[in-house]
């Protein structure tokens, strides 16, 4: 028998056949995904090899201008709402649509009308039922799509103007608005499309995120360098985290170890460390930080730089900036379209 097993072996080898039963362990497989990301100052929808580094292909959103962008969950299309050239609180124009693109095709396939001029913001997909929520500024709500259909199927009063972003709790049953002018946070329960609590926080507060067990919600004070933490059993913000400049986009690890903070005015990046509440890492990226996205396999973040129109790619084992990848003019709103 084992002079079989030997000779068997020597064959494998001449032949370049490799046993199954003489496998090592497999190599983790590289996260497979596209990059999304929403180039402001050009109108377009930036998609990304993450692999190659580089932005592989751009859609125009139809002369539109969108600041955030929702991949749906199979990975097969993006959903841009259009904003309009405005800033928040600011005038301008006041977009009223969502452009949805094929990122297959990567084309522009279809544009869902809102029934008025609303500034359509931040978009995210509710974790169980599917349902496309769209922050609607104007409308002081949150809308909700049917993405299958592209048809509206509801709306949830969040009783503040400015409600800019939103972040949905992994069971899909609540949701929270950052509401930058008021400077509070509203707390919605999506299930009975109604606001239940509202928490103030600054005189204005900027983008907002949850931690992985759903326990604390993170929003940035916009009059201070501090990062408020919102505990979600009470409501309320029990606790401040000193920042190095004021802080804007958030995103946690999804190993729940760590939170990303963009901070715009200082070209930083820093990480908090969740069981201490405190800032443990601070890393130089290129001007004016804005959004934080963390790879599905918790080995990278990426961080969208408006003025350079750059991503960085932030390596979470090392924290050091490994990649800087070419986008578009303002460059943004990120999101993960996985399955390519």
């Amino acid at each position: 028998m084992e002079s079989w097993m030997i000779r068997f072996l020597l064959a494998a080898v001449t032949f370049g056949v490799v046993p199954l039963f003489a496998a090592g362990p497999n190599p983790p497989m590289p996260s497979h995904g596209w990059l999304l990301i929403a180039n402001k100052g050009d109108h377009t929808l930036g998609i990304i090899d993450p692999v190659e580094g580089k932005e592989v292909a751009t859609v125009d959103e139809g002369g539109f201008t969108g600041h955030e962008v929702a991949a749906s969950p199979d990975g097969r299309r993006a959903f841009v709402p259009i904003y309009g050239n405005s800033g928040v609180g600011k005038p301008g124009t006041d977009g009223a649509t969502v452009a949805v693109i094929d990122l297959s095709t990567r084309k522009l396939v279809d544009t869902l009308e809102l029934a008025k001029p609303l500034r359509p913001h931040c978009a995210v997909f509710g974790p169980e039922n599917g349902l496309l929520y769209v922050t609607t500024e104007l409308g002081d709500s949150v809308t909700v799509i049917d993405p299958k259909t592209l048809q509206i199927v509801g709306s949830v009063p969040t009783g503040q103007a400015e409600s800019h972003m939103l972040a949905i709790t992994r069971d899909g049953k609540r949701g929270y608005t950052a509401n930058v002018g008021p400077g509070t946070v509203s707390v919605l329960d999506l299930e009975r499309r109604e606001k239940i609590a509202l928490i103030p926080v600054s005189r204005e507060t900027q983008r907002i995120s949850l931690s992985i067990d759903d326990r604390w919600v993170f929003t940035a004070d916009q009059t201070q360098p501090q990062l408020a933490v919102i505990d979600t059993a009470k409501n309320q913000v029990t606790q401040w985290i000193p920042l190095a400049g004021l802080g804007y986009g958030t995103a946690p690890t999804h190993d729940g170890k760590w939170l990303i903070v963009a901070e715009p005015p200082v070209g930083k990046v820093e990480v908090v460390d969740l069981k201490s509440m405190r800032v443990v890492h601070s890393i130089s990226v290129p001007k004016a930080p804005q959004e934080v996205l963390v790879r599905p396999d918790d080995q990278v973040a990426y961080v969208s730089c408006d003025a350079s129109k750059q991503v960085a790619a932030i390596n979470l084992k090392t924290w050091n900036v490994d990649k800087l990848i070419d986008a578009g003019k303002s460059a943004d709103g990120l999101a993960w379209a996985s399955g390519h």
